[in-house]
């Protein structure tokens, strides 16, 4: 048997995976570690429910035991994708393929890989003669089963053997769902660099949710009931998204233990798995104000610190009282306030997404990466045809903010956004991520902001020098503070 495709790796993002492209024709040989793991995927296609195994689907799944014989069943150029945990496993596997592979045949890395890994592994493998392609792959189990959104990048020279079966079983979009939210994205690891930046923008968009649930809670004193309809509105409406979508569903589930609200009895203390921790890291590292989804990664960070808090909540003191103005226009400010907020977060995002480009040499293509989410991923929303829209009118716009687009909607929301902002610090309620959201919009429009005293005060410490507003940029000097101070 001659394999499409191979397979390694079978936890169940691999396993629909699978599934998903043995639905759309493909053969597939699989191989897991664990051999009991491939003989029980194998083996129980048949009893899985029709929804999940489309009829014949069985027929093309193949499992081996051995990598030697999965590596021998794969058509050439072999085509293999690795599904395992990020890090070290990824590069065992690699090793353990190297010698069985041929010239030109194909490594596919569709794990959540930090993307450092991926550029390393590129280049490493292209001196081995073989081909590579590390790709994102967001959508969750579901989204790996019924078509998630897939960012391929790596050996371009590549893309061509593995294009048809990755646009096969990704989401579709428009309004003949027949545009594939999956295409290239650029060299060595830039498909990952773009995962790493949809989580961290999904971090940004779950804080900012979250913060609009907390003051809604806290502030209106909206029952869960009452949530449930305010989110069912908006997802009809500009903030239509998964995230919105699914929010709204959890305010309806009960726990079937107590019959109580299931959402007010789960802890408060949010997990995360680093990729949003990574987004924030190299934006430090380029030198970008990625400060939204940074604030949102620390949010995340504080909530972890439970104990702490119970203990605090006993000794610090703060505002007390709920919102007290017209109950319906507040709601109405706090959607306004989400959506600007939402609108900062993806402006930092591609801020990023620009100067990584320009950092490692990758042509990237910002409104074919909005089209890449519309469908399948987690932050799937209604206006990613905006941003498609706006780098179609503009290919090098420097700042979503600046477009016509963006700048009206920011325009709208504007007094809302700061009037939330301003009720919750009265309140003391935390929305580090509104907050944030609104001091870069706050700095990015300033023409002018502090940092002339700042670089005075490190002439001054450590004679580090100071361009001046009157002479050419990149003329730099140096004042003996001491001796100049007039005291």
């Amino acid at each position: 048997m001659q394999n499409d495709i191979g397979l390694i790796g079978l936890a169940v993002m691999g396993q629909n995976l699978v599934l998903n492209m043995a639905n759309h024709g493909f053969s597939v040989g699989v191989y897991n570690r664990t051999t009991s793991t491939t003989d029980e995927f194998v083996g129980g296609l048949a009893g899985e429910p029709a929804d999940k195994v489309w009829e014949g689907t069985k027929d093309r799944v193949h499992g081996y035991h051995s990598l030697e014989d999965f590596v021998k069943s794969l058509k050439r150029p072999r085509r293999a994708m690795i599904m395992v945990k990020a890090g070290a496993p990824v590069d065992a596997v690699i090793e353990q393929l190297k010698p069985l592979l041929e010239p030109g045949d194909i490594i596919i890395d569709g794990g959540n890989s930090d993307f450092v890994d991926t550029n390393r592994r590129s280049k490493e493998l292209r001196e081995a003669d073989l081909q590579f392609i590390g790709t994102g792959v967001s959508g969750g189990e579901e989204g790996a089963l019924k078509g998630p959104s897939i960012m391929p990048g790596g050996h371009l020279d590549a893309w061509p053997h593995v294009k048809d079966i990755l646009q096969s079983i990704s989401a579709k979009v428009g309004e003949n769902n027949d545009i594939p939210c999956c295409d290239w994205v650029g060299e060595d690891g830039a498909g990952h660099y773009v995962k790493m930046v949809h989580n961290g923008i999904e971090y940004g968009d779950m804080q900012l949710i979250c913060e609009a649930y907390y003051i809604l809670k806290h502030a209106v004193g909206l029952t869960n009931q009452e949530l449930f309809e305010v989110f069912k509105e908006w997802n009809e409406a500009e903030l239509e998204s998964y995230l919105i979508e699914i929010t709204r569903d959890i305010f309806t589930v009960k726990d079937k233990e107590t019959g109580n609200d299931l959402v007010d009895l789960i802890l408060d203390t949010a997990k995360q798995k680093g990729t949003g921790k990574w987004m924030s890291q190299h934006a430090l590292d380029l030198g970008v104000p990625t400060t939204l989804i940074t604030e949102a990664v620390y949010a995340r960070c504080l909530s972890g610190q439970k104990d702490a808090r119970v203990r605090a909540a006993e000794v610090l003191t703060g505002p007390e009282g709920g919102y007290e103005g017209d109950r319906q226009e507040f709601i109405n400010d706090v959607r306004q306030a989400l959506y600007a907020s939402k609108l900062v977060s993806y402006a930092q995002g591609y801020v990023q997404l620009d100067a990584a480009a320009e950092e490692f040499g990758w042509k990237l293509n910002n409104g074919n990466i909005a089209l890449l989410w519309r469908g399948g991923c987690i932050i799937r929303s209604r206006f990613l045809g905006d941003i498609k829209a706006a780098f179609d009118k503009n290919p090098n716009l420097e700042n979503l903010l600046l477009d016509d687009f963006f700048k009206a909607a920011i325009d709208k929301a504007q007094a809302s956004w700061r009037r939330v902002v301003s009720t919750a610090v009265n309140l003391g309620l935390p929305v580090p991520g509104f907050s944030a959201a609104l001091t870069y919009y706050d700095g990015y429009r300033r023409g002018r902001l502090p940092a002339n005293l700042l670089q005075a005060q490190r002439d001054y410490f450590g004679a580090h020098t100071y361009e001046r507003t009157d002479k050419p940029r990149g003329e730099t000097f140096h004042t003996d503070w001491i001796r100049e101070r007039n005291i």
